[in-house]
């Protein structure tokens, strides 16, 4: 067993006292005398006890002296008005070219609008086979690749072919009809892998001067996008010799032949209607500045599919 050690009882000697006094006023006057004094006298605990208290204290006092000088620095912060907001507001309205609504609208509509081509037999072709016989447009309603579109585009066509906004191209059949509205349900055989359906919104919320946009393929050529406004609600309208339909939207954005069967949105890039008539007086089959739709609502109802 160890032995604790023994000190001497021998009394100092002459002016040791007054040798060992110095010291000791130093180490209480300087940190560095007594962190070595407490370092010799406690052992390795004291020693890193120490250093670490001291650590703490310093960082601290940084601390404190950093977060001072930067509130001197920057200062209070300034609580942010409405006029400031305005202000920003109205600084990022002339200094940038912003999108028009309508611009944001057809691009959210874009990736749903098909073109529908139609093809019947070739009467003048002893041999038969088939021959382009019109073209219209068409608006994917869902990831099944279901697709609204105009009755008369399609009626009586011996082969349907869709073309998608990435390029794909695809037979399509007719899965329901809807006659007193001129409108039709097809279905794509094949799908892009990212099909993206449209938005349906509704036409309950629509007032006259509410803006719209048409997005179709007038002529083939597109997709084209045209702008207007609601012109009026709940219209009739029945060219010679065919059904009148009722509960049209009417409206200015420009739309032609080509267009049937396309999409109608708001601001929101929702589906509000089906373009299916343009008003022609003449036989030039031309726009003229009255453009009928159908809701999607009354689309929505006649082929057994949820309300809107």
């Amino acid at each position: 067993m160890k032995r604790a050690a023994l000190y001497s009882r021998r009394p100092p000697a002459p002016g040791a006292e007054q040798r060992l006094s110095a010291p000791a006023t130093a180490a209480a006057t300087s940190p560095s005398q007594t962190l070595s004094h407490s370092a010799n006298s406690t052992g390795i605990q004291g020693f890193v006890r120490l250093p670490l208290w001291a650590a703490l204290l310093l960082c601290a006092l940084l601390t404190a002296t950093l977060t001072w000088t930067l509130t001197r620095q920057i200062g209070t912060p300034q609580r942010l008005t409405q006029d400031d907001i305005n202000a920003a507001v109205l600084h990022t309205l002339n200094t940038q070219d912003l999108p028009s609504q309508a611009a944001r609208a057809a691009q959210q509509i874009a990736p749903s609008v098909v073109r529908v081509r139609t093809q019947d037999e070739d009467k003048k072709n002893p041999q038969g086979g088939l021959q382009d016989s019109g073209v219209g447009s068409g608006v994917v309603i869902s990831e099944e690749g279901v697709i609204l579109t105009n009755l008369h585009v399609v009626q009586g066509a011996k082969r349907i072919q869709v073309t998608f906004a990435d390029g794909l191209e695809s037979e399509a059949v007719v899965i329901g009809v809807q006659p007193e509205n001129d409108l039709a349900v097809i279905k794509a055989k094949r799908l892009p892998d990212d099909l993206q359906p449209a938005t349906l919104g509704s036409s309950q919320n629509l007032q006259p001067g509410d803006e719209v946009v048409a997005v179709g393929f007038p002529f083939g050529i597109g997709p084209s996008v045209s702008a207007g406004v609601v012109s009026g609600l709940n219209r009739s309208f029945g060219s010679e010799g065919k059904t009148m339909m009722r509960g049209l939207i009417q409206a200015d954005a420009a739309a032609n032949p080509g267009n049937s069967g396309g999409p109608l949105i708001n601001m929101a890039g929702e589906v509000v209607g089906v373009v299916t008539a343009i008003l022609n007086p003449t036989s030039a089959r031309t726009f003229i500045g009255i453009v009928f739709a159908a809701t999607i609502e009354s689309a929505g109802g006649g082929m057994g599919m949820p309300p809107f």
